[in-house]
């Protein structure tokens, strides 16, 4: 008997932490989706994430980028039009500001 239940508890707690990590990767995939940001200085977009890498591209104040991934600290992926083609590139992430809470 006690390994009866002891087998159903094991169970359970198994398929409570599938169902968890289910749960987090359905919500990782909708952070993923590109979000429209406005610049709030001169920013340059590089094609890597160190500030002597290639530059793309200069954004001036108040234009718009997607913002596709935020990579880390310090830089945030980025997809942006240039001459009728999409780049995606890197920028510093303070050159957005601060982003409200949802």
């Amino acid at each position: 008997m006690k390994k009866t239940a002891l087998v159903v508890l094991a169970t359970g707690l198994l398929a409570a932490c599938s169902s968890a990590r289910d749960e987090r990767m359905n919500t990782a995939a909708a952070n993923r989706t590109p979000v429209a940001h406005n610049t709030i200085v001169d920013c340059p977009v590089y094609d890597g994430m160190t500030k002597k890498s290639a530059v793309l591209g200069q954004m001036k104040t108040g234009d718009e980028v997607q913002v596709t991934d935020t990579i880390n600290a310090y830089f945030v992926r980025v997809r942006l039009d240039k001459g009728g083609q999409t780049v995606m590139g890197y920028m510093d992430r303070r050159c957005f500001g601060v982003q409200g809470s949802k």
